[in-house]
């Protein structure tokens, strides 16, 4: 009975601590209302629009642009990329197609979702959506798995009739994350994210100096901040569970620590 009671508070104090960790799995905010959407797109992966996760970024275009954003995806995260493409009144069956690439320009494969679409004849809209793989926070040079820094996003038109060609459209992308925690853990981290540093805004700093794209993204405490993780909380309850199994199974199997069969007074 001793050894049940044990059990129970050390099982209840275990499951408080790992609360927060749980909580940390829950999808990403959105953005704060203060900071205003893009309301363009860039037309290569240069000039490629930054949003940040949670926002929903608009833009106009003609058929057969391309359209380019760019976000920033930490280790244990797990983005979504959505888009929806308002169509014009009269046009023919079109195909439409969104792409994921990495810091690298890889292009990213999707765990599921509609990442190509044809829209019918006089369909007002088509959307779009891609399930990335968790981003990692190490890998092999020759392996293509998602690693933390920055992601673009492409739209365009694979498959169009060619009266349709340059007729204006509109463009809604929005990207959001869920936080994987442990589960996705490795034993390895980049040095630095993979971001751009060769192309520069177009403003100039106070000071007369161009400053980097992307260099503002990431947490506010930095890229893949910190060791901890809910992988840590799970090992420990793993440990304090066999720790007690151990003791259970002494205490159990010990007896009375004397054979029954020795005289009391030997």
């Amino acid at each position: 009975m001793r050894i049940t009671r044990v059990m129970g508070a050390a099982l209840l104090a275990l499951g408080l601590a790992a609360g927060p960790a749980a909580a940390d799995s829950s999808p990403s905010p959105s953005a704060s209302a203060d900071g205003d959407a893009p309301t363009r797109a860039g037309t290569s992966f240069r000039t490629a629009t930054e949003i940040e996760q949670g926002q929903q970024a608009t833009a106009s275009g003609s058929t057969g642009d391309y359209l380019y954003w760019s976000f920033p995806a930490d280790t244990g995260q797990r983005p979504t990329v959505k888009a929806t493409v308002k169509l014009p009144d009269a046009h023919g069956f079109e195909t439409w197609q969104l792409d994921v690439y990495d810091g690298l320009r890889r292009r990213q494969s999707c765990q599921y979702g509609a990442q190509t679409r044809t829209a019918a004849q006089g369909a007002g809209s088509v959307e779009l959506a891609c399930v990335l793989r968790t981003v990692r926070g190490w890998a092999e040079p020759w392996a293509n798995d998602p690693l933390p820094g920055t992601y673009y996003v492409r739209l365009t038109v694979v498959d169009l009739g060619a009266a349709d060609l340059g007729k204006p459209v509109g463009a809604e992308v929005r990207v959001d994350s869920k936080d994987i925690g442990g589960a996705a853990a490795v034993d390895g981290s980049l040095g630095k994210p993979l971001v751009p540093g060769i192309a520069a805004t177009s403003e100039q700093d106070e000071d007369g100096s161009k400053g980097a794209v992307l260099s503002s993204f990431g947490s506010d405490d930095g890229w893949s901040s910190g060791w901890w993780s809910d992988r840590w909380v799970w090992t420990g309850i793993g440990a304090v569970l066999a720790a007690l199994a151990g003791i259970g199974g002494y205490v159990l199997t010990r007896g009375s620590g004397r054979p029954s069969r020795v005289p009391p007074n030997v």
